[in-house]
């Protein structure tokens, strides 16, 4: 197979691994709360991506000044944005959570404007728009239950807040490895989470010795697959591609969410949610699109 292709497959996979998330966690999240599962996918993911850093033998050393960064990154998209995914999913549904907090390419438009000073341009606009209306026809034509409606908000937020993380970590030194700055960030989070979720589990530690294995192998995925494997198949993937035709790869995690949510959790979608799936769809859509003729542009320059 060639480079590109292996790229393709790498990408596509971990997209998928992430739109499986959405169904794997909503199983689990039966047994164990949001934020004890949260805690226990960071340990798991901590630990793996030190096994890879070990194996690629890169340097664990942050300056100072940087810390900082680093400990935003692990408040706002690490303890704030994924506790809000599974709090969102526990409350809406698994396809909730995938296309819901697939609007996140959009919603980076504007604060790349803000703190990037991105010049912002009518695709980009209007990709905030239909994104914007994609989530409030997906939360507001959907069924009036108000914990699914509550989910719904609560995953605007994730989404938000998981935008701002991608923006905010292009403020991140070149030097340093995505690596360590993921576990960094990670340990911040958990350390944030800790006092939340230890006492759980020192009052269920009976209740964690008995779960079933499928609940162990789903926080198994969550903690290890969904977070060290994807993120190294993301990352190995963007490096034998280009940048511009990556992102396309994204919708892979909707789609496989929708999938698999209705397969083996029956979710069925309704009107509202196709008609606000499609709107976020084109209105990301249309944020790569501008960055792919970007991109083609500064290479004719070159």
């Amino acid at each position: 197979m060639s480079r590109k292709l292996w790229g393709n497959l790498f990408l596509a996979l971990a997209a998928s691994i992430w739109g499986g998330m959405y169904v794997v966690s909503k199983v689990v999240l039966t047994k164990i709360p949001p934020v004890p599962l949260v805690w226990l996918r960071y340990v798991l993911g901590i630990a793996a991506l030190i096994v890879v850093g070990k194996i690629w033998r890169v340097s664990w050393r942050i300056e100072r000044r940087d810390w900082l960064l680093i400990g935003i990154l692990g408040l706002v998209g690490y303890t704030i944005s994924i506790w809000a995914q599974f709090l969102g999913t526990a409350l809406s549904t698994a396809q909730w959570g995938a296309i819901i907090t697939a609007a996140t390419p959009a919603f980076m438009v504007i604060f790349a404007y803000g703190i990037l000073k991105e010049p912002l341009t009518w695709a980009k606009v209007a990709s905030v728009v239909l994104a914007s209306l994609g989530v409030v026809m997906i939360v507001g034509l959907g069924p009036s239950t108000g914990d699914l409606r509550l989910g719904g908000m609560i995953l605007v937020v994730a989404a938000l807040t998981w935008a701002l993380l991608s923006v905010l970590i292009k403020k991140v030194p070149a030097h340093y490895s995505l690596v360590v700055i993921t576990t960094y960030a990670l340990g911040v989070a958990t350390v944030l989470l800790t006092p939340f979720a230890l006492p759980w589990f020192l009052e269920h530690a009976v209740f964690m010795r008995f779960l079933s294995p499928g609940l162990w192998w789903g926080i198994v995925y969550l903690g290890v697959i969904s977070t060290a494997v994807a993120f190294f198949l993301w990352n190995q993937g963007l490096s034998m591609v280009e940048a511009g035709n990556g992102a396309v790869y994204f919708f892979f995690q909707p789609l496989t969410g929708t999938l698999l949510g209705w397969f083996f959790l029956h979710e069925r979608p309704n009107s509202g949610f196709w008609l606000g799936a499609l709107c976020i769809v084109m209105g990301v859509w249309l944020v790569i699109k501008q960055e792919r003729k970007t991109t083609k542009k500064a290479s004719y320059k070159v």
